[in-house]
Order: structure tokens, then sequence, then C-alpha cells
């Protein structure tokens, strides 16, 4: 399906020429209720005050970190595991279907393989009670940090932006900026009559937000293995090359 169309410079490369991805992670908002509440309330509405104390947690990553403890295969020497995140919130809830539902959206230069599944997981056990808030900043240091990692239902890429592209071009009398600000209402009416009633079907289903929380009790979040820290230099010691699937995907 396509709501838009635009004509681009003849060397234009969607993959090159992006500066930046938006994306986005739909879950209900039982996932910010704290750990003695039970794990699946469909009752549960989220406060004003945990609202923001999930949007201060959220605020923490922008900037440039090392997120080698976000994603596998890289040690905290590597150079492309520090990444730079531009923006990271959570919208006001809304309720759909029977559920509450939140949307954290994230706009990053680029992202790893399970990177956004993971920061949103550490948050949400911040929240929850099970980690204290200094493990986010530990989370960038080079021990091995346990960080449990979100289900990917939710999780969609929102927006690819061309800020770069469009300064040059945008306004040079040939072609248009690549910012589909007039698609916008289309874009929204289509998540809210296909994508959000998918994910709220299918989590009511398979309850794989319930499912997940339940293991947030076994990870360690105060300590590093002796075998763990043995990873870390076994992945420094291996040359590795970026590929499309930690480059540009969670």
């Amino acid at each position: 399906m396509s709501y838009g169309l635009k004509r681009v410079t003849g060397r234009f490369n969607s993959k090159n020429t992006c500066d930046a991805r938006t994306y986005s992670y739909t879950l209900p908002t039982f996932a910010f209720s704290h750990k003695d509440h039970e794990t699946q309330d469909e009752s549960f509405r989220l406060s004003k005050e945990t609202l923001d104390k999930v949007n201060e947690l959220l605020a923490l990553y922008k900037g440039t970190h090392n997120f080698h403890n976000f994603t596998s295969q890289k040690g905290p020497r590597d150079p492309s595991a520090k990444r730079y995140i531009m923006e990271m919130h959570c919208e006001p809830p809304f309720q759909q279907g029977g559920l509450e539902l939140a949307v954290i959206k994230v706009k990053g230069q680029s992202f790893m393989m399970h990177q956004i599944r993971k920061m949103i997981g550490l948050v949400i056990a911040v929240v929850k009670g099970y980690a204290p808030v200094s493990i986010i900043e530990r989370s960038w240091g080079e021990e091995k940090v346990d960080i449990p990692k979100v289900p990917g239902l939710g999780l969609v890429l929102e927006k690819v932006h061309f800020e770069k592209y469009n300064r040059r071009f945008g306004n040079d009398g040939l072609h248009e900026s690549l910012d589909w600000v007039e698609e916008e209402d289309k874009i929204e009416s289509f998540k809210k009559e296909h994508i959000y009633p998918t994910i709220i079907q299918t989590e009511i289903q398979e309850k794989s937000m319930s499912t997940w929380m339940a293991t947030l009790p076994i990870h360690d979040y105060e300590a590093s293995s002796s075998q763990q820290n043995t990873d870390i230099h076994k992945v420094e010691g291996v040359s590795h090359v970026a590929s499309d699937e930690d480059e540009g995907s969670d």
C-alpha cells in the first residue's frame, strides 16, 4: 500500500541517504505496573506520575552512548557499539480494543539488532522495581550487564529521515522534501485501523507481554559473572563487520 510518491535525484539511495530512523513500540500500559501488581491486569491505568518517571528514564538514553550491552556480538571497545539517540519518549496512553496502550518513540542515527527492545526492557525493569536507576548508566560501561529484551510485538519502523537531502535538494525547484507531512493523517488512520488492532488481538491471545514480564525476576541486575567477563574478551578478539541486520534494524 502506498500513500505518497515523490521524485528524487538520479543517484538517490534510500538506505545510504537516510540520516536517522524513528521507531515506535506499542505496549499495554500494565507493563509499567509495579512488580507486586498483577502481571496482566487489563484494568490497569497509567498514572501521570508513572508516565513522567518513564519519560525521565527514556530521556537518559539521549546522546551518544556505548550500547554494547544492548545487542550481541559486540564488545565494549567496539567503536560501532556507540550510537547516537536524538529523541526517546513515551506518549500519553490511549484506550482501544479493551486495553490501555502507550507508544514509545525513539529517533536515532542507526540501531543495532535488539537495541531498542533492550532499551525499553531495561526501563520497564526499573519502573517495575526490579533494577535501580543506576543500571542504565552502568550498562554503558565495560562490564557485562544482564538486560531483558521486550517481545518483538509492537515494534514498528515509523519514519526514515532524509534531513541532509532535504536541505540540499528540497527547494531546488525540481524535487520535493521527503517529509510526508501531507500523508500523516492517512498513516495514523491506517495504524488505528490495522496495526493497533493486530497488536491488541495478538497480545490478548498470546499474552506475550505478560509472559515476558514473568521472566523479569530471573535476570541478575546487580552483578556480572566471571563467565560473562570472559565472553567480553572473546568478543573483543573477533573482528566484527556490521551488516544490514544490525545496522538498521532491531
